[in-house]
């Protein structure tokens, strides 16, 4: 397989690349020169760090027992930095140093000894993957660790330890600064940002640095953070992430009596409440876009800062999402366009896709992103099939950077997903949204031009969502010329969410659906047979699940539409029941 058309966006992008690293070479070659190592006179305080901890955490890594990521290592006495990292993630969370937080909790002097053993070792035995642990967003994390947990490391240590830690704070700040000046991407700006204003605001001598990171700081959030909260990425777990690190951020600031940047306020009253439009009544976030498994305890810790207890936005146009509430049902629907290129490394193919559910229940969902699996499960949780919409030929609305084509192709491809990761090529370049409201039912029509270069096709999704929530109708409708479009073939799924048990019946008219806590659904389309098949769910905490999805199949220029609906049934299905069955629902 080619890139084929998109060939031209690949060269331009290698292009665009080299430039950039030519330029970053540059700079970083100077900073060497006319930039020293800036120097804190003390630390001041310690910032709240909001991630809740476990200290059970502290005895395994007491007993040399690394677990992170869902990889782990057992060092029998040897340093953890000694051993080659059994992912990248593992590796980004041991050099982020992160798991202090566990040490922290644990509350005893063997805690505190071991922590500022490993803080030593790391720094004087040049040990570990120094490409990843140099990293700006692993730096930048490390950076803010330290400073969050210093009560810990600092805890009975001797002047001697005490310059030396301040010593690193300040090599952090420099190589932030340098990473900076050379060009990171945008996360990785925005990231050393939130890094150098704590250490400004947590270090006495940092003054000049302050000033230069708290302007950074707001360029870079006036830039990621849209107008309606949502983050530039499309990810709902880099808005959490990001208000993780926000919020003490602000109330250092108030701290210090320092001017607090008007972007950083404006940016978390604005992320709050786009927070709560991906939450469903389970707690957990919608999977669009790199969501993964929600950690519903830091979920519930972060909404506990909410102030305003804010409700949860139903229109976001510039992050391109749409949620619609009636009764006990929710729907929440993806019509934005790909992010840009920088910010597109975990995008998924997905536009137009829904996630619905029923008060605490799932109905459909995305697959989701894996939080632990290797390059092409990850790749295929991006694909257009892994997520509840209309795919054709197979081909996904998006394409990404990957290892395909020519010799030359492969080789531009394999240096750019070294260098800024495999992120959107190409994708649909209009998407259209419009919601109304008829009889009190809520309306939403979108489209989205995405196959049109390949296959001449456009896709037009109409829901409605009754009053009661008790109906959820739609129709999925394609329209275009050419031979390439007399010839595609459209595939509609609905991933359904683990535990809903989905059974045919009617010869393929309708789909049974009953919920784990017994709610009955009904699925019927016109005029396609719909067929049950296997899927997978790539976020459960505890790893994948298998699960089923509902798969409608046409020829568009044979059947150019096809109307579907959700239906609660007035009964519910208990089969602990004697004669409980799906066929008693019919």
């Amino acid at each position: 397989m080619d890139f084929g058309p998109d060939r031209w966006r690949l060269y331009k992008l290698a292009l665009a690349e080299a430039s950039r690293a030519m330029r970053g070479a540059t700079v970083w070659s100077l900073s060497k020169v006319f930039f020293g190592t800036p120097m804190p006179t003390r630390l001041l305080f310690a910032p709240q760090d909001l991630r809740t901890a476990d200290p059970t955490i502290a005895t395994d890594i007491y007993s040399g027992f690394f677990a992170f990521a869902g990889r782990a290592i057992t060092t029998s006495g040897r340093s953890p930095f000694a051993f080659t990292p059994p992912s990248r993630a593992w590796a980004e969370a041991l050099y982020g140093f992160g798991w202090l937080r566990h040490l922290r909790a644990a509350g005893t002097a063997l805690a505190q000894a071991n922590a500022r053993s490993l803080v030593d070792e790391f720094v004087s035995s040049k040990l570990g993957d120094r490409t990843i642990a140099c990293e700006t967003r692993t730096v930048a994390r490390r950076l803010m660790s330290f400073i969050s947990q210093s009560p810990l490391i600092l805890e009975g240590a001797d002047h001697a330890f005490y310059q030396r830690f301040l010593r690193l704070l300040g090599q952090h700040v420099r190589e932030l600064e340098r990473h900076v000046r050379s060009g990171a991407l945008p996360q990785q700006q925005l990231m050393a940002a939130i890094a150098l204003c704590y250490a400004g605001l947590c270090c006495e001598g940092l003054d000049r640095h302050l000033r230069r990171a708290s302007r950074l700081l707001a360029r870079e959030l006036e830039r990621q953070i849209l107008a309606d909260g949502g983050h530039a990425s499309r990810n709902p777990r880099i808005i959490v992430d990001l208000l993780f690190d926000l919020l003490p951020l602000r109330q250092m600031f108030a701290s210090r009596e320092v001017d607090t940047p008007e972007a950083l306020l404006n940016a978390i009253d604005r992320m709050l409440p786009m927070v709560r439009m991906f939450r469903h009544g389970d707690g957990t976030l919608s999977h669009f876009n790199g969501m993964g498994v929600t950690a519903a305890d830091h979920l519930a810790t972060l909404l506990t800062y909410d102030d305003m207890r804010s409700q949860p936005i139903q229109h976001a146009p510039h992050t391109g999402y749409e949620r619609m509430e009636a009764g006990r049902s929710l729907l929440v629907v993806d019509v934005g366009r790909p992010p840009p290129t920088a910010l597109s490394t975990e995008a998924g193919a997905g536009c137009l896709s829904f996630e619905f559910s029923s008060a605490s229940q799932r109905i459909v969902v995305n697959c989701g992103t894996p939080r632990i699996a290797g390059d092409p499960i990850i790749q295929a949780a991006r694909s257009t099939a892994a997520h509840s919409t209309a795919s054709i030929n197979d081909v996904s609305s998006c394409q990404m950077v990957g290892d395909r084509g020519n010799w030359l192709n492969r080789r531009i491809a394999r240096w750019l997903m070294r260098r800024i990761g495999p992120v959107v090529l190409s994708g649909p370049e209009r998407v259209t949204s419009e919601r109304s409201e008829r009889e009190h039912a809520q309306i939403l029509t979108a489209s989205h031009d995405g196959y049109r270069p390949r296959f001449g096709l456009t896709h037009e999704r109409r829901l409605q969502l009754s009053p009661q929530g008790n109906l959820l109708e739609g129709e999925d409708i394609f329209w275009g010329e050419g031979s390439a479009a007399a010839t595609a073939e459209a595939v509609i799924r609905f991933h359904l969410a683990p535990g809903v048990k989905a059974s045919r019946a009617q010869g393929g008219r309708v789909v049974m659906l009953v919920l784990p806590n017994h709610e009955a659904w009904q699925f019927t389309a016109i005029p396609s047979e719909a067929s049950v098949e296997d899927s997978v769910f790539l976020a459960a905490p505890d790893g994948m699940r298998r699960t089923e999805q509902i798969v409608l199949g046409i020829r568009p220029s044979v059947t150019p539409s096809v109307r579907w609906r959700f239906e609660r049934l007035a009964r519910s299905f208990n089969p602990n029941q004697p004669g409980g069955s799906t066929a008693e629902l019919l």
